[in-house]
């Protein structure tokens, strides 16, 4: 097999970015406390400018309702000169299941779109039923880059510009206050 003559990076496009988080489950959640930084992988499940996740409760939690800063990763590779990459930064929140109206309905969807990629979750049958703890994340800021072969007459690699998708604007669902920003 002939290998490709370069690659070629690109930014995505949001629409792309919002296109890789809906098709994976599955990501990374990066976090910090201190002079600690700390990175885990996470179910999670997006929609509407949200990362719906579930975890345990432990110092994950304890850290993330300290410092609600996050940046959250998911990938789709097919190769080392073949994927594609889109970073979140945003707030984590905590929803609190016997909390506000707003908390309650806030649950009642989540647990909706986690059943999505696992029917059984908050069920006598939940596979992971030590993950009792939902929390969502608000997209402050998308960023996405793509790396393919380049075509065999292709003389060199090339790069576009990098540049960040302009951040949208807060949800209308989402805190008012960002503290920890």
């Amino acid at each position: 097999m002939r290998e490709p003559a370069g690659v070629s990076f690109r930014v995505l496009a949001r629409t792309e970015c919002e296109a890789i988080l809906a098709r994976n489950h599955v990501g990374r959640v990066a976090f910090s406390f201190h002079d600690r930084v700390d990175i885990q992988p996470i179910h999670y499940v997006y929609e509407a400018g949200w990362l719906f996740c579930r975890t345990s409760p432990g110092s994950k939690l304890e850290t993330l309702e300290h410092n609600r800063w996050l940046a959250f990763e998911v990938d789709e590779v097919q190769g080392p000169f073949d994927w594609r990459s889109v970073v979140v930064h945003g707030t984590f929140h905590r929803i609190d299941p016997d909390g506000s109206e707003r908390d309650r309905a806030a649950t009642a969807r989540a647990v909706h779109l986690l059943r999505q990629i696992a029917p059984d979750a908050f069920t006598g049958d939940d596979p992971a039923p030590f993950r009792s703890v939902i929390f969502r994340v608000s997209i402050g800021e998308m960023t996405g880059r793509a790396a393919h072969p380049a075509p065999a007459d292709a003389a060199t690699p090339t790069e576009e510009r990098d540049r960040t998708t302009p951040r949208q604007p807060r949800p209308a669902d989402a805190p008012a206050d960002h503290s920890g920003w």
